[in-house]
């Protein structure tokens, strides 16, 4: 008993154990059950997810075509269609040699199972360990970023889809046939479709076709470099072709042959000796290679460029697609014409190159396409989109004044100092003909093509704002320097068009496009017009529009051999320079020689734009007028196009008013109400943003005051007096008027009072005085006054003596008679007195100065009138009281 004994506290520990254990019994059976239920949640969402998969899986594949045995043989070309919905040409399944599989040498299949599908003999159609790497990528780079297609996958989908976008739909279909397509055929089979199928540039299909005409070979002569040249192509054909891109070829070719080495097909040694042959000496000689007979190359190179930019899984070659296209047939033949016979234009030589884009302004579409001048050369180099060159002066809108008009609100008026100077960096910088001009509006800097004006626009609105100004225009810059503001950057004659047509458009800019639509086989019609774009302010495009017409019709303009008279045309040339190691690297001795000449100008209805000049830049334009050709290209195919259709003018919007500017000033003013017509200029400013300064130079002075005519009794004399402020410069013209009769001028003067001697008793004088500085007169200031009438002479006591008569007629002797004689009775001096004998003139000359005696004879230039100068230092004038108005007998007295 004593063992089984236990304490009250011992019992008690016993107890609180056994209740410690029974929950904890509990408590893992409750996690056993949750357990459980998640699991069977996830197996219930794992079925339902298998069967809304399978379901949904099967809902995408239910529309999938059918594995038709006669699409699985022959790609099917696509049809192009002009802007009028005209056929102008197909496109692929034109040439294509057939081979079969056990035709295919163990080398070329070798170099594109290693490049293609490395797995290709081992899976069914589709590859899980290559679609979980894609898969992987797709997490990681964003879907679609790298592709999990076997070449079953491309087979179906070289013959069956050409949907251009990635979907997943697509994608569902596509490995559904795959699977039903490794089940219906053998892998040779698949193979010997693939090989034949895929499109390999210059308008071919197949590999056969392919070695024949890169390397004049059949399958089985080719090398091994050959053929992973070959086998590298499907990836981008146009980009890979040996022909236009033989560096890119062949950085492609070393690609597979690494992949080659990686799969086991080839050895280390292979391998780095494949990779040190050079392309270009593997390939058919230029003058032995074929050429087809595909019209409108230059433009249908565009159409299918644009196609394969942006729809990568679409081939224009074997999907049958209906192609819907801006081409204008009149224009591209005219350009064609224009570019292979060299009659409409002449050109330097056969080796003068030049590149042409026209455009619709209004939409973007291009019209026409000149991209070479040797009509054997099919889809080769496009010197109207491939090929970018410095653009010149043409560069002046898009990075100068437009965004100085855009951004700063500058006027056309907008005055800029052609001067010596230098770029931030202390760089010099000069003008073509290397000679400064001084002050100059915007205008006529943009019209004469002044480079330092350009420079200062450019550095006035910042590099920042420059930069974005081009980009919206399609000129992609990443970056704007100083140097870009005269053109010292690359682009092509399509980007320059695109740029140039928002102008003319009214500051809206649409992408410059070949391709309106296309559709698919199964009649989806898939939409390319590019949405309009707002990139500039109204009042911008009218102001730029505005200044380039000066440039073809100004007598200063740089474009006048492109001017269509008749015809509102705007349009900007542009020239290259070399520099002085370019000039000495490569011999070129004339300084005025050139690498590149341009011309782009529009209306409102087209947009053109024309690089001139030699593949290679070593190669010169001379002096003269092969400088001139791009011009003269403009102005052929812009009048020939314009003919017979209505072209309307550039309309000023409502955000431009006209102003008038006064010619020379500096800043610019205004011009005032009294500025000759010969020296305002008509500008443009931006609405609320004109100027408010008006100039004074041309102002007429002010009219003189307090004018005051009174007449002295004693003397017989009117004495005229006015009053002036400032008196510098200024001189007074003085007329009359006697009873109401013409007015006639007495004097010129600087004084502010003259007399007038002896007037005409009873009459009334009206007098006129203004104030006259450089050509401007004043308002005139008046005064009259009237002359009271004389009491009748008594005849003498003596009757032998005689009267005088009223003439004061002089003396037999020469002497002057009393009357005629000065108020104090000075007599003439020795010289002073012209006495005319013939008395009925009473023309007296003779001038009196009271200090020395001496007569001074004043003779007035303009009027013939006598200035008598004297003592008291104001003017008098005799007017015979007789015969005063039958004569123009107007003399003055003066200092």
């Amino acid at each position: 008993m004593t063992d089984k004994y236990q304490t009250r506290e011992e019992r008690r520990k016993q107890l609180e154990a056994s209740k410690k254990n029974a929950p904890k019994k509990a408590k893992k059976k409750s996690g056993m059950n949750l357990f459980k239920r998640v699991l069977l949640i996830l197996l219930t969402i794992g079925i339902i997810g298998i069967i809304a998969g399978g379901v949904t899986f099967a809902i995408m594949v239910k529309d999938a075509p059918e594995l038709n045995p006669e699409t699985l043989k022959d790609p099917i070309s696509s049809t192009i269609y002009d802007k009028n919905d005209k056929e102008i040409a197909k496109v692929g399944a034109v040439n294509r040699d057939y081979v079969n599989y056990e035709d295919i040498p163990d080398l070329v299949k070798d170099a594109f199972i290693a490049t293609e599908d490395s797995r290709f003999f081992e899976h069914h159609g589709i590859d899980p360990i290559r679609l979980g790497g894609a898969v992987i990528a797709n997490f990681r780079d964003g879907f679609g970023s790298e592709g999990a297609s076997t070449i079953t996958q491309q087979v179906v989908k070289n013959f069956f889809f050409n949907q251009p976008q990635k979907t997943l739909t697509r994608k569902a279909q596509e490995a559904w046939l795959a699977l039903e397509l490794e089940r219906k055929y053998s892998k040779e089979e698949i193979f010997e479709m693939y090989v034949n199928k895929i499109f390999m540039s210059e308008n071919m299909s197949g590999v056969k076709t392919a070695a024949r005409v890169y390397f004049d070979k059949s399958l089985d002569e080719l090398t091994l470099p050959e053929a992973a040249l070959l086998a590298g192509m499907p990836q981008a054909p146009n980009a890979y072709n040996p022909f236009n891109n033989p560096e890119r070829a062949e950085k492609r070719r070393n690609i597979v042959l690494s992949l080659m080495h990686q799969h086991g097909y080839i050895s280390k040694e292979e391998m780095e000796e494949a990779q040190k042959t050079s392309v270009e000496d593997t390939l058919v000689a230029k003058e032995d290679r074929q050429t087809n007979d595909l019209p409108y190359d230059p433009f249908i190179k565009q159409v299918i460029a644009e196609i394969e930019k942006k729809y990568p899984d679409v081939n224009v070659y074997t999907d049958g697609l209906e192609i819907y296209t801006t081409m204008d047939i009149e224009a591209q033949d005219y350009v064609e014409e224009l570019m292979y016979e060299g009659e409409i234009v002449e050109f330097p030589d056969e080796d003068f190159q030049a590149g042409i884009t026209l455009l619709d302004t209004k939409t973007g579409g291009i019209l026409a396409l000149g991209g070479d001048r040797d009509p054997d050369v099919k889809l080769g180099t496009n010197y109207a989109t491939d090929i970018k060159r410095q653009p010149g002066s043409t560069a002046k809108p898009i990075l100068d004044y437009g965004p100085a008009v855009e951004y700063l609100k500058w006027g056309t008026y907008q005055t800029i100092v052609d001067e010596r100077t230098t770029y931030s960096d202390g760089t010099s910088i000069s003008n073509w003909d290397n000679s400064y001009k001084g002050s100059m509006t915007m205008r006529k800097a943009l019209e004469m093509s002044r480079n330092i004006p350009a420079l200062k626009a450019f550095q006035a609105v910042g590099a920042e704002n420059a930069q974005e100004f081009a980009v919206n225009l399609g000129i992609p810059l990443e970056n704007a320097y100083e140097s870009y503001a005269i053109g010292a950057f690359e682009a092509s004659t399509l980007e320059i068009a695109g740029a140039y047509s928002a102008f003319g458009n009214e500051g809206v800019y649409n992408t410059p496009h070949a391709v309106r639509s296309f559709k698919l086989k199964d009649g989806t019609k898939i939409n390319m017009e590019p949405k309009s774009k707002v990139v500039m302010q109204d009042y911008t495009a009218f102001l730029i529009t505005d200044m380039l017409k000066g440039v073809l019709t100004s007598s200063d303009g740089t474009g006048s051999l492109a001017n269509i008279p008749g015809l509102p045309v705007a349009g900007k040339t542009g020239t290259t320079n070399y520099s002085e190691e370019e000039r000495n690297k490569w011999g070129i001795t004339n300084s005025k020689s050139v690498p590149d000449a341009w011309f782009a100008g529009y209306t409102t209805n087209f947009t053109m734009a024309v690089w001139t000049g030699y593949t290679e830049r070593k190669n010169p334009i001379e002096p003269g007028l092969d400088q001139k050709v791009a011009q003269k290209i403009f102005k052929a195919v812009m009048g020939h196009i314009s003919e017979d259709v209505e072209t309307a003018d550039f309309k000023k919007p409502d955000s431009v008013e006209t102003i008038k500017i006064e010619k020379g000033t500096y800043p610019a003013k205004l011009a005032s109400p009294y500025t000759p017509s010969s020296q305002i200029l008509t500008e443009y400013a931006v609405k609320g943003n004109i100027l408010n300064e008006v100039s004074q130079k041309y102002n007429k002075p002010n009219a003189p005051t307090g004018v005051k005519a009174s007449y002295n009794e004693n003397s017989d004399q009117i004495e005229l007096s006015w009053d002036y402020g400032d008196k510098d410069g200024i001189k007074f013209d003085v007329s009359v008027s006697v009873d109401g009769g013409a007015s006639e001028q007495l004097t010129v003067t600087s004084d502010t009072s003259i007399k007038i001697t002896k007037p005409t008793a009873g009459s009334t004088y009206t007098f006129t005085v203004k104030a006259i500085k450089d050509d401007l007169e004043s308002d005139p200031a008046s005064s009259n006054i009237s002359v009271p009438e004389k009491i009748e002479e008594q005849p003498p006591e003596d009757p032998n003596e005689t009267i005088d008569d009223e003439e004061n007629q002089d003396d037999p002797n020469g002497e002057e008679s009393d009357d005629n004689q000065d108020e104090e009775g000075d007599e003439d001096s020795d010289n002073g007195g012209d006495n005319n004998s013939n008395n009925e003139n009473g023309n007296n000359n003779g001038n009196d100065n009271n200090n020395n005696g001496n007569g001074n004879n004043n003779g007035n230039n303009d009027n013939g009138n006598s200035d008598d100068v004297q003592n008291n230092n104001t003017s008098t004038t005799d007017i015979n009281q007789d015969k005063e108005r039958n004569r123009n007998n107007n003399r003055n007295d003066s200092q």
